[in-house]
């Protein structure tokens, strides 16, 4: 495998990375183009088409984000899982191939297949559990409902807003682009983005996305208060049963705000959606308990394929 003939992802490769997305309907949050394409500069990644799979990988990202797995080398390419017929296949050639590799965001039953060739064991690999990235799953009809005890907080937050704010929700278009770039800017102020690198990440991902809107071909919703933007959100169906979140802002100033764009969205959007996929966590703590507070039904787990070091 050359993988010098690794191409950088322009939006003139949607329909490409689309046609192998809907042949294999991924269950990952990553497998969208959109997400692909809106974190791209952030990971620096690249493609190539390999034995009927796509592959995608980053030469900088475990040297300059993150260290790998057992050793101090910052020589390791970062891949997520081939999207193809046959990924464990073409994990255990990579590593064959390259060696200084490792996978991330492995699915569970691309983990079991490849506990079950013999070449694992030989290659003396092993996949490593990353709950901070394991993906959060929900009905849709019950966090909309929100029924019962269990959803009790988040039930009194939507009230909260629905009884004490004029509001207006809306399904994004094009000319609300601009409303959404004002709340994130304002939220990033606020929250002191040009200090966290990680959120500083984000809002330049969120505004990649926001910028390519109609050649993404996402959707979204955007809730005013008085004309001022309160909130906003966008996703897309990651398959045939699932609706993911990519983003989801909201200004504090406005109590259960985060509810109800949740609410209004899900409500308006996406409607042969059965479930939601609220993405992962990150290891942040406000995002866990904002993310468990909507009673996930299961967890997406997730984990990285690495070279044991003897």
């Amino acid at each position: 495998m050359d993988l010098s003939t690794g191409k950088a992802i322009e939006i003139s490769y949607k329909k490409l990375f689309d046609e192998y997305l809907q042949k294999y309907p991924p269950e990952i949050s990553e497998f969208t183009f959109t997400n692909l394409f809106m974190w791209r500069n952030y990971y620096n990644f690249l493609f190539m088409e390999f034995k009927e799979h796509l592959i995608l990988y980053s030469n900088d990202y475990l040297k300059s984000r993150r260290k790998p797995i057992n050793t101090d080398s910052r020589d390791y390419i970062y891949f997520f899982p081939p999207i193809g017929p046959y990924p464990d296949k073409i994990i255990i050639e990579l590593f064959e191939d390259i060696g200084n590799i490792e996978v991330h965001r492995v699915p569970e039953d691309i983990c079991i297949s490849l506990k079950e060739n013999e070449k694992f064991s030989e290659l003396n690999l092993d996949c490593l559990e990353d709950p901070n990235n394991w993906d959060y799953i929900h009905n849709k009809k019950e966090i909309i409902n929100l029924a019962g005890n269990k959803y009790r907080q988040n039930r009194r937050w939507l009230r909260k807003f629905l009884e004490n704010y004029k509001y207006d929700f809306k399904v994004l278009t094009v000319d609300l682009i601009e409303k959404c770039k004002e709340l994130q800017l304002e939220w990033c102020i606020i929250r002191a983005c040009t200090e966290d690198e990680s959120l500083e990440a984000e809002q330049d991902a969120i505004y990649e996305a926001l910028n390519n809107f109609e050649k993404l071909g996402f959707t979204g919703g955007l809730l005013c208060v008085d004309d001022k933007c309160a909130a906003y959100t966008f996703g897309e169906m990651l398959n045939d049963k699932t609706l993911v979140i990519h983003i989801e802002k909201a200004h504090m100033e406005y109590e259960g705000s985060y509810q109800a764009i949740n609410n209004f969205f899900l409500k308006n959007c996406c409607v042969d959606a059965i479930y939601v996929n609220r993405e992962q966590d990150l290891g942040i703590e406000g995002l866990r308990r904002a993310k468990e507070s909507y009673k996930p039904i299961r967890m997406i787990k997730k984990s990285i394929v690495y070279h044991i070091k003897e």
